[in-house]
């Protein structure tokens, strides 16, 4: 009977590392068939980077005679130093440099403010103001360049950069209020409440306790700001005239002429336009997936 007893004890065993064994395999081959997976989404978004890179290194010669996927024959590196300095594109660098991040800036301090007041503060109107903000997220940006024409013509505001910072910081002002609003709805009260016995002003609260607090979020925030900002096409031409205040996205239509268009210099001013955001990213990618983890769930 023992030894009877001790084979069935056997059996079961064997089965068991029998099953574990093959939940193992099963497991391996999902992780590498899910690696696999990730690889291949990761080349086919980098891709497109490297392909811009070498194009920009290109004359018009290899663009239309040679495979688009070809290396360039002799690399054209003065593309870049003809862009940067016979095209005028430092100065369209700047300019997109100076409203990105005035807009910025603008943008993520006074939407801080609308979220301090909605959730924090106790009002009467906290709910009509914060559904006005998202109403916002609901109307078409370009729908409104006529009614803004208008508007800044009327104001002196025609080619002239204050226009693009406050359609900029308007139009951003909704999504980036509705980002800081989980953050802020999870902060605890306790160390504000304890900053009010201590006899703190509500401009000290939020300057000097729940703005650094909520950092993360404004990584978040500004980096998906930073983005519109830089990319945007249609107000800077349409509210812009002038030559020394266009910005890169602009300022590539120079290199394009009613009987040539040199695609090389095209090419090089778009990698130089992708730089800045490419590089703000990798500094802010920890802050900015920390800032989406926080803000998605509350308490």
């Amino acid at each position: 009977m023992e030894t009877a007893k001790a084979a069935t004890t056997a059996g079961i065993g064997n089965e068991k590392e029998t099953k574990l064994g093959s939940k193992s395999i099963f497991s391996r081959m999902a992780y590498g068939i899910m690696y696999l997976f990730l690889a291949i989404v990761a080349v086919l978004q980098i891709f497109p980077i490297i392909w811009l890179f070498l194009f920009s290194l290109k004359n018009n010669q290899e663009v239309f005679n040679m495979s688009p996927f070809a290396l360039p024959q002799n690399p054209k590196w003065e593309n870049y130093a003809k862009v940067w300095t016979e095209g005028n594109i430092s100065l369209y660098f700047l300019n997109s440099v100076t409203y990105t991040i005035a807009a910025v800036v603008l943008t993520v301090i006074l939407a801080s403010m609308v979220t301090f007041a909605i959730t924090r503060m106790n009002w009467k109107g906290s709910k009509l103001v914060l559904g006005l903000f998202m109403v916002g997220l609901m109307i078409p940006v370009h729908s409104t360049l006529i009614p803004l024409f208008s508007t800044f013509t009327k104001i002196n505001l025609i080619d002239n950069p204050l226009s693009i910072i406050l359609t900029y910081t308007a139009f951003n002002l909704p999504i980036t209020i509705m980002i800081l609003l989980g953050f802020y709805e999870a902060l605890p009260r306790e160390v504000e409440e304890a900053a009010v016995m201590d006899g703190a002003s509500i401009h000290h609260i939020f300057f000097k306790i729940t703005l650094p607090m909520t950092m993360p979020v404004i990584a978040t925030a500004a980096i998906i700001n930073m983005i519109y900002n830089w990319n945007e096409f249609v107000f800077v031409n349409t509210f812009i005239s002038s030559d020394s205040f266009k910005t890169l996205t602009v300022g590539i239509q120079n290199f394009i002429g009613q009987y040539t268009t040199d695609w090389g210099a095209i090419g090089a001013t778009l990698v130089i336009s992708i730089l800045p955001i490419l590089i703000a990213f990798l500094i802010l990618s920890n802050r900015i997936v920390e800032g989406i983890a926080s803000g998605s769930v509350k308490g």
